[in-house]
């Protein structure tokens, strides 16, 4: 099993080049940012993880530019979104965002995916919470048809566009692997239909059980990352029993210092599990 780091870059903590390099120095092999673009000052939307929403949710740096500077300073890390909230994003620009980070860092980018939960944040982008997995689901296929098409055109209930000129294109091929956030089971219906991976957190119940499932469901070895594991050796033990490939540790948003100390008593953890 693989180890990477799951976080909010914010303009509060460690600056995302100090944090790339000293993830690759420990040997961690992928990062996943977090996106938020605001949150609205008035939310009725309560918080997932209970009580007040952490500070870190409105102050994140955009992912796909704090993942441009980190690739300017490493050769090996992959670079990943955890998760890009695509129901509040333009497919064509965020097409464009996404083949460009893969250019410049030579075939490193991994494109993480959800639905989100903050219904006054989607809604202040236009989207009717109500539709937003169907949004997701065809915006996501227009993004691959712009990647894998010289003149890509698509046409559908939310996205509609005649052929378009669109580069560059990404250096992996057919596209970025594209991965699923979320256990429900559209989320792992999602994953048969047009992931590359699944990506669900940290603490989900009968986790071994739902990775049968999934590759069961697609009919192939779907690679599985895990979002926001635990920093506890037994249960990073068990997550590869389970059949994790990769297990993201949650690393709070620090100074630069600090995060520093964070990283190396995780990377100490992670020696000889998996």
């Amino acid at each position: 099993m693989k180890f990477g780091i799951s976080t909010f870059v914010t303009d509060e903590g460690i600056t995302p080049v100090d944090l790339g390099k000293a993830l690759e120095e420990r040997g961690f092999d992928a990062l996943f940012l977090a996106e938020h673009t605001h949150i609205p000052a008035s939310r009725e939307t309560p918080y997932p993880g209970g009580g007040e929403l952490p500070r870190i949710y409105y102050r994140t740096l955009d992912p796909f530019v704090a993942l441009s500077a980190i690739a300017s300073v490493t050769e090996e890390l992959l670079l990943a979104t955890g998760i890009a909230l695509v129901v509040e994003r333009d497919p064509i620009t965020t097409a464009k965002e996404v083949a460009s980070l893969d250019l410049i860092s030579g075939g490193r980018a991994v494109f993480g995916v959800g639905a989100g939960w903050n219904r006054e944040e989607m809604r202040n982008h236009g989207t009717d919470p109500r539709t937003r997995g169907r949004l997701m689901d065809e915006r996501i296929r227009a993004m691959r048809t712009i990647w894998t098409e010289e003149a890509a055109e698509f046409h559908g209930e939310f996205v509609d566009f005649d052929p378009i000129y669109a580069w560059p294109k990404p250096v992996q091929k057919p596209h970025p692997p594209i991965y699923i956030g979320g256990e429900s089971d559209r989320s792992i219906a999602r994953v048969s239909e047009f992931g590359d991976g699944w990506l669900p957190r940290g603490g989900t119940e009968n986790l071994g059980d739902l990775i049968s499932h999934v590759r069961d469901t697609a009919g192939r070895r779907v690679p599985v990352t895990l979002f926001g594991a635990e920093d506890d050796a037994a249960k990073l033990t068990r997550y590869a029993e389970d059949g994790v490939d990769r297990a993201l540790l949650m690393l709070e948003t620090m100074p630069r210092d600090e995060t520093l100390r964070k990283l190396d008593e995780l990377a100490e953890l992670t020696r000889g599990i998996g």
